[in-house]
């Protein structure tokens, strides 16, 4: 039986070693890739950063209720934000294009074909998921709220800067959230899920939902809560869906 030597040894170990620093490499390439778009995509939407700000304060004013602020430089840093917030929407087919080529050297070659499908899939999610937010989500929550608030006979004075603080949350979480029918799709195509397995821990997917959205929910009332845990159920379930449909088992093949 053939003994390995020790130098035979150190080689695998260094080879080992350089495939992990590698792969934290091409991660770093992602990251500063996707930030540059950010960064290009942010000085676009700076030039509409009043056009912003007044469309992000439809909600709030529809109620009735005026927004304040604190300091002098309160509402510059929130046109900031927003034009930031928006920079990521904008640049999120680039950012998702980048995350697929993060993964996309862990699959077969025949599983990369899926990389069209998933950047044009999770994309529109993820403005569907704004949509989502800025047309149903959050305008809800905020009507609910102030009313608790008059209801209970005080008058609501709002921080600009905690609105538009919620605002966001809410969006890029629920932007998020509704890139799960996407990422199921792609691992139940590459056989890595399946529906069956997911529909079987579907009560996991549940709690594990209502933890999030108790953890990401910056107030503690149900209706906030159920505005993120909701969505998110519903598209696991959808996921679901979509496992059974286009789900297969993994394959190796020839050459890969």
């Amino acid at each position: 039986m053939p003994v390995e030597t020790r130098p035979e040894r150190e080689e695998d170990e260094l080879s080992g070693q350089m495939s992990f620093l590698d792969h934290l490499e091409e991660l770093r390439k992602r990251i500063i890739h996707s930030l540059i778009a950010v960064a290009v995509a942010f000085g676009v939407c700076w030039t509409f950063a009043d056009t912003l700000f007044k469309i992000v304060s439809v909600p709030i004013r529809k109620t009735g209720v005026e927004l304040i602020v604190t300091s002098p430089t309160e509402a510059f840093n929130l046109e900031l934000k927003l034009a930031l917030l928006a920079a990521i929407f904008l640049g999120a087919p680039f950012i998702l294009g980048q995350v697929w080529l993060f993964i996309a050297p862990g699959l077969y070659k025949h599983e990369r074909r899926y990389a069209m499908p998933f950047v044009l899939s999770s994309s529109v999610l993820f403005v569907l998921g704004g949509a989502f937010g800025y047309f149903v989500a959050f305008p809800y929550a905020l009507q609910f709220l102030i009313e608790w608030a008059k209801n209970m006979g005080v008058t609501p004075r709002i921080s600009a800067s905690e609105y538009f603080d919620l605002f966001i949350m809410v969006e890029l979480g629920l932007a998020i959230i509704f890139e799960i029918p996407a990422l199921i799709f792609v691992l139940s195509r590459i056989g890595l899920v399946s529906g069956r397995f997911l529909l079987k821990n579907t009560r996991y997917a549940v709690l594990i939902a209502f933890v999030l959205a108790a953890i990401i929910t910056p107030t503690t009332d149900i209706p906030n809560m159920m505005m993120m845990a909701g969505p998110m159920v519903a598209l696991y379930l959808l996921g679901v869906v979509v496992a059974f449909i286009f789900g297969k088992k993994r394959t190796k093949e020839p050459g890969d």
